[in-house]
């Protein structure tokens, strides 16, 4: 068992129950949702000690949230509440095929109003683990200074990290920006990874080959590129590759 620290947006979920543009749909279902958030889940379902970090409004989905974790398994003492901002939240639509429109509903929210100074209370002993991904860097100033903190005090103490840039290029003002930003902080991680069409956004390279070797040469020492559907991962270090 590995003690596992992670942040993230956790946010609220309504999915339509019919089809139909969102603002005629009059029925939905209550759920939560968040790329970190699967991800303590599926780490917490493993058996590992799970912690999150985050922030939520005085509101129902924060309360949600916060009942969530402690259903999965995952300490919750990291998720501190802002009393002037409201938890994020999405609206998803039903369809008969092809991808659904989501509405996302994620501006000036709680967690955007995230601050480096809010990590003092974390407790770092025995952590093995930390994972991040590229979201929070899009939300906000606030928000990327304390991914680059939660990161240097992770490294500073010898702690794993691993990187998944997740890109949401809705979330950025240009593409140029956002895999400026995303390859900055992905320099900082020991494991970093990108699925196949996200590295050659943010590295303009073609192979899995030539992706893992561009962050090798930037410091870190495992890449994994998600190769997508039974393709499966291209793993990469300095002394080996597998497929």
């Amino acid at each position: 068992m590995k003690n596992v620290l992670t942040i993230g947006e956790a946010m609220g979920l309504l999915i339509a129950e019919e089809t139909g543009p969102l603002e005629s749909v009059e029925h939905f279902s209550r759920h939560v949702c968040g790329a970190e958030l699967n991800y303590a889940v599926g780490m917490a379902r493993l058996g590992n000690n799970v912690s999150y970090i985050s922030k939520v409004g005085i509101d129902p989905f924060g309360r949600c949230i916060v009942n969530f974790l402690k259903e999965n398994n995952i300490h919750e003492q990291y998720v501190w509440t802002d009393d002037d901002h409201m938890t994020g939240f999405q609206m998803k639509e039903k369809v008969i095929e092809g991808d659904p429109f989501v509405a996302n509903i994620r501006k000036h929210t709680a967690f955007s109003h995230f601050q480096s100074a809010d990590l003092a209370g974390i407790d770092w002993t025995g952590v093995d683990h930390l994972h991040v991904t590229g979201i929070p860097l899009a939300l906000s100033e606030s928000c990327r200074e304390t991914i680059y903190t939660l990161m240097m005090r992770a490294h500073s103490k010898g702690v794993r990290i691993s990187f998944d840039p997740n890109l949401r290029p809705m979330l950025w003002k240009s593409e140029e920006a956002m895999a400026r930003v995303i390859n900055d902080a992905a320099q900082y991680a020991d494991i970093v990874m990108p699925g196949l069409g996200e590295g050659r956004i943010l590295t303009g390279r073609e192979s899995e080959q030539d992706i893992a070797r561009y962050y090798l040469q930037r410091g870190v020492q495992t890449v994994v590129i998600k190769l997508g559907g039974s393709n499966g991962t291209y793993i990469r270090t300095e002394k080996e590759e597998l497929y």
